[in-house]
């Protein structure tokens, strides 16, 4: 999320950008452990959708770093982190973190639930690829 992480900046149900505190609860039983979530995601850039409709993307690099885009050509650099089991991530331009569970869906992709106060933000997985994620930045052109 921001991410991945972005995962967003603008409100509560916002990826990257919206918790203002980190989470007091613990991940759901079927949660990825932070291991899993690592060897699944790293080196692949995943397009992540919310009620049919694509929400942003956001590439995993080596050292659990992230770069996550909502699909503007802007990006934003980040990290992850697990925390009593869900994973969390902090952003350049937003430092508070944002926790979410992660779970093999049923369609197997993953699933990505937010753990913060008051949202009830569920993003799933629409596509992978081992493509960088493409961040011509919104000033193009100018």
């Amino acid at each position: 999320m921001k991410p991945l992480l972005t995962l967003a900046l603008l409100t509560a149900t916002a990826l990257p950008a919206t918790a203002q505190q980190a989470p007091t609860q613990q991940a759901p039983a079927s949660s990825m452990s932070a291991a899993e979530f690592d060897a699944y995601t790293q080196g692949r850039t995943f397009t992540y959708g919310s009620q049919g409709a694509p929400y942003g993307a956001e590439e995993y690099l080596s050292n659990r770093r992230v770069r996550w885009s909502f699909l503007d050509g802007d990006c934003q650099e980040g990290q992850w982190y697990e925390e009593n089991g869900l994973i969390c991530f902090t952003y350049e331009q937003t430092p508070e973190p944002q926790c979410w569970s992660f779970a093999a869906g049923s369609g197997g992709g993953l699933t990505a639930t937010f753990q913060g106060p008051g949202s009830q933000t569920e993003l799933y997985e629409m596509q992978s690829s081992e493509e960088p994620l493409a961040c011509p930045g919104p000033e193009i052109g100018v």
